[in-house]
């Protein structure tokens, strides 16, 4: 079955709802929403983080409306639903992007732990894309954006749970997207795969280990993976892969899995964490929000890379081929005139 595919033009007036706004990834979402005029309702549990971000979508020109809630909680997710649209219209775009975790050994974790994480971190996305169907499927039209992760295809170790919500994320996603297939409907789900991201995350997570923790691998400024989330909504894409790392460890887990297990077990562990020991008394976010707002970058700013060589050959592939082509072919033209002669 063929047909075309909703996308959403970013501009002023489209309604927005992003989850887990108020930091990280989240936040400069909000930000470059608001820098187009869009109406933006704005998740997270904490108020702080939300009304900073409200502040600053409405400086850049856009709209914003601050909903304090927890995603863990499908009713609340379905009031915020249509909360939205009682004060916006009707939502265009949906993303889903708030997220838990803990840097703690498996075995260390209490079982409530763990289902915290995949409470929020999966199931949060699943209530967010079932009530924002619930209103697009009707219209036959609307994009929703899942911000995953690298970890969606090859775990490491120390995140446990959270790398099991991204796999979870990443198999809801391909399973709503061929329902909606077969049903024909023109709503797109697609996924936007992160690589490691200079965000608050690394301020509020909750960490067992004695150390402080750090993105694994090369790491990106959040506005690189912002930008990847608004061209995802735009453009007819089921899936972008942000950042050549990412790419590398989806590859690389098809063809030297096995490697990889040797090889992450530790760099992924002593890797994860600078040579600076945890504050014991720091606070965290795992089972409540913190009570200040921290902006969306986290304290890796020297380390952190504000563009991607890779997304801007994702975002122009279709120019990149094309040229490669006209490359070839007047390569061809050229080498069969020099035989001639």
């Amino acid at each position: 079955m063929s047909f075309l595919n909703s996308t959403v033009k970013i501009r002023r007036g489209t309604n927005v709802v992003v989850t887990g706004a108020s930091g990280g990834v989240g936040r400069a979402v909000a930000r470059m929403l608001g820098q187009r005029g869009a109406n933006v309702v704005l998740i997270a549990r904490g108020r702080e983080g939300l009304e900073a971000a409200k502040r600053e979508v409405e400086e850049l020109g856009g709209s914003a409306l601050v909903l304090p809630m927890d995603i863990s909680d499908p009713a609340a997710v379905e009031a915020a639903a249509a909360q939205a649209e009682q004060s916006f219209g009707p939502i265009d775009l949906w993303v889903n992007n708030a997220m838990v975790s803990m840097y703690s050994p498996f075995m260390k974790m209490e079982p409530n732990e763990f289902k915290h994480i995949i409470d929020v971190t999966l199931m949060g996305y699943v209530y967010g894309v079932q009530s924002a169907l619930k209103r697009m499927i009707p219209r036959d039209r609307g994009v929703i954006v899942n911000v995953g992760s690298a970890l969606a295809f090859r775990s490491i170790p120390l995140q446990s749970a959270y790398c099991a919500a991204k796999h979870g994320i990443q198999g809801f996603v391909e399973s709503v997207r061929s329902e909606l297939m077969h049903n024909g409907s023109h709503i797109r789900v697609c996924a936007v795969n992160l690589p490691a991201m200079n965000t608050t995350q690394f301020k509020w997570t909750k960490n067992k280990m004695p150390n402080k923790p750090r993105p694994c691998g090369t790491i990106y400024q959040p506005e690189v993976a912002a930008d990847a989330v608004l061209f995802a909504a735009e453009n007819d894409r089921r899936e972008i892969m942000v950042g050549y790392p990412t790419v590398e460890s989806t590859v690389a887990e098809k063809f030297i899995p096995g490697f990889l297990d040797h090889y992450l077990s530790h760099a992924a562990w002593e890797g994860a964490f600078i040579d600076e020991p945890a504050d014991p008394n720091q606070r965290d976010n795992f089972w409540a929000p913190v009570a200040h707002d921290e902006g969306s970058h986290g304290p890796f700013d020297e380390l952190s890379h504000s563009t991607s060589p890779q997304m801007w050959l994702n975002k122009n592939r279709g120019k990149v081929i094309g040229g490669l082509l006209a490359a070839g072919i007047g390569a061809a033209l050229f080498a069969a005139s020099e035989r001639r002669h």
